[in-house]
């Protein structure tokens, strides 16, 4: 007779293997209009700096200043996915902020002032911080242990990903004139193209799922144990929390500052327009190779070695990119510091992701894309304040190396998780994971 345990067993392994192939797929996709919404503003940027016609009068300060509103939507959106995911799941937030930034995209791309810009950046800007909140706790709840570093990595190579395809498009298409508005409304794609198979595929967290109103009794004072931010303010996790967000805020300086105004510091020294936007394309294709490279071994080593390491490769990059080095150096350095930037906050979103526990994992994500946003605020402020005061790339540059190796102090004062897989335990001793 057949051993219909066995057979029962595979075939619950292979529908988890089916979705968890569709969560990582459609959660990949879906963070590449997060970068793609990050690097297109950049390649449009020096376009509605020089007409006025389009959305009116742009000053390099008003630039900098207007980036930042989509960030600003994404630190709102995140901290209220946070809240919202650990108590109503995962799939409902994502299937919701999907179908947000794809209306905002679409909305921006007709906007015929600066003010009216601004403002769909920011509500845009809030569908893309919930997906982005959200993607990780439901990745993490359903990779196993010895893969979730990668998986994680690849999900969040969507967001250099998109990075590339928007620096792409504006390879073929010429952002000049009105064009802008054709590479802002390719952004709002995913409303036909994914949130069709997001609603069809896409699982709610079984760990979500079995937690939801289980909570356990513990001693002393409190009668349960918190849930959602309330666990991030109390101890173990209230100093993890603190310099994990740290940490992310470093990573995404260096992400949104260098995003935006890479292209324009890099004309500004000499190099043209089709080199600018190659710099950018270079950037954030060593971001996707080299983060992936990366999460394999801090499947191996633990993500927090890894992180601290590809920070001062930033920092060692970045120092250099101002010497007028010839171009078959300049691209790897360039290409360097994409991994030790984007690829950096790529390796961060897992490690944060794995770091807590189920009833608070949500939360912990959120606010280390919530709060780490304020640091990609205050990235492309600080490029637009050098730029207006005509400072030349190598400040910008050594500034930017200078937040790298603060990054890696952070992240080196990151305790080890409780939540931490055993297999970093195995492997550092030898023994099977």
């Amino acid at each position: 007779m057949p051993d219909t345990t066995e057979s029962t067993d595979e075939i619950a392994r292979a529908k988890s293997a089916r979705q968890l192939t569709w969560v990582v797929a459609l959660s990949a996709l879906a963070l590449m209009f997060d970068g793609y919404d990050l690097v297109v503003y950049g390649t449009v940027l020096p376009t509605l700096m020089a007409d006025p016609s389009q959305i009116g009068q742009l000053s390099a300060g008003q630039a900098g200043t207007l980036g930042s509103y989509a960030l600003v939507g994404v630190l709102v959106g995140a901290l209220s996915a946070g809240a919202v995911s650990d108590r109503i799941g995962r799939r409902k937030v994502v299937l919701a902020s999907i179908t947000w930034f794809s209306l905002g995209m679409a909305a921006t791309a007709l906007a015929q002032s600066i003010a009216v810009f601004g403002i769909l950046r920011f509500l845009t800007g809030i569908g893309l911080g919930a997906i982005l909140a959200t993607v990780g706790a439901l990745v993490a709840e359903l990779a196993p242990p010895e893969r979730k570093n990668r998986l994680n990595a690849i999900v969040y190579s969507g967001i250099p990903a998109g990075g590339v395809s928007a620096s792409l498009m504006a390879l073929i298409i010429d952002p000049s004139g009105a064009n802008w508005r054709i590479l802002m409304a390719i952004g709002a794609s995913p409303l036909v193209l994914l949130l069709p198979f997001a609603i069809a595929k896409l699982p709610e967290s079984q760990q979500w799922l079995d937690s939801r109103g289980q909570v356990a009794p513990v001693t002393g004072p409190v009668a349960q144990e918190a849930v959602g931010f309330s666990a991030l303010a109390r101890r173990p996790l209230a100093f993890p929390t603190l310099v994990l967000g740290l940490m992310s805020f470093s990573g995404l300086l260096l992400t949104y500052g260098l995003n935006t105004w890479l292209p324009k510091i890099m004309e500004d020294n000499g190099y043209g327009k089709a080199y600018a936007l190659t710099f950018l394309l270079v950037l954030n294709g060593g971001a996707i190779v080299g983060g992936l490279l990366a999460s394999f071994v801090a499947d191996r080593t633990g993500a927090r070695k890894v992180v601290a390491t590809t920070f001062v490769l930033a920092g060692l990059m970045l120092v250099l990119l101002p010497l007028g080095l010839p171009l078959a150096v300049l691209f790897p350095a360039v290409a360097i510091a994409g991994v030790g930037t984007i690829g950096t906050q790529v390796l961060i979103y897992g490690l944060v992701a794995n770091y807590y526990p189920t009833r608070a994992r949500g939360a912990g994500v959120a606010w280390c894309a919530g709060f780490g946003r304020l640091g990609g605020i205050v990235g492309p402020i600080i490029g637009g304040a050098l730029v207006a005061a005509g400072v030349g790339g190598t400040t910008a540059f050594q500034i930017f190396a200078g937040v790298a190796i603060v990054g890696a102090v952070v992240t080196a004062a990151v305790p080890r998780s409780p939540e931490e897989p055993v297999v970093d335990v195995a492997l550092d001793e030898g023994l099977p994971a």
